[in-house]
């Protein structure tokens, strides 16, 4: 962030170590724009940009990522991010990329976005998913249940379901795929 405050025309006013201080620092400072790691601790940078979105939407958000997936990609456009950057970028290009989410234009890098626009759509239902996250935490079938209110039968069928979905051979070879594509 110092290559930033070298920037007349942009200033830092926050810089936060974790997910779960993004809103609150946000509701306080009030920026224009935010650039938020995607592998932060805690609350990972994917959910810290929703919840910024819900609870501070005029501050515009760019997400950097060490190993960009075209799946987090998707994730991050559609909860209203504007841009989605390697943390490799050059400073220049950084600061020129906050320019442009801060005029309200979106900015991904080019190949990362063709990968993303070829990558597969989420095969798995909203219900479905809630199987995997419980099941990614490495709960048994009847701690799914119980969380969910569900039968052990129906959520085997759901696991069934993802695993034929996924082509996994397993269910942590599923939340593996499911990670890697995104969709967790």
């Amino acid at each position: 962030m110092a290559s930033l405050d070298s920037e007349s025309d942009l200033e830092v006013v926050a810089d936060v170590g974790s997910g779960e201080d993004i809103v609150p620092t946000a509701l306080d400072v009030c920026p224009d724009a935010a650039v938020i790691d995607v592998d932060l601790p805690g609350v990972d940078g994917l959910n810290a940009a929703a919840r910024l979105g819900e609870k501070v939407p005029r501050c515009r958000v760019m997400i950097l990522a060490g190993q960009p997936n075209p799946g987090h990609v998707r994730r991050a456009f559609a909860a209203g991010v504007l841009g989605y950057m390697s943390i490799q970028v050059a400073p220049e290009q950084l600061a020129d990329g906050i320019r442009r989410i801060n005029a309200g234009r979106r900015v991904v890098d080019s190949d990362l976005a063709v990968a993303a626009l070829e990558a597969a759509d989420n095969p798995l239902t909203p219900r479905e998913l809630d199987v995997l996250r419980i099941a990614a935490g490495g709960a048994r079938s009847k701690e799914i249940a119980d969380q969910l209110f569900l039968s052990v039968g129906t959520v085997r069928n759901h696991l069934s379901r993802i695993l034929c979905k996924t082509g996994a051979r397993s269910r942590v070879d599923a939340v593996r795929i499911a990670t890697d594509a995104g969709w967790l």
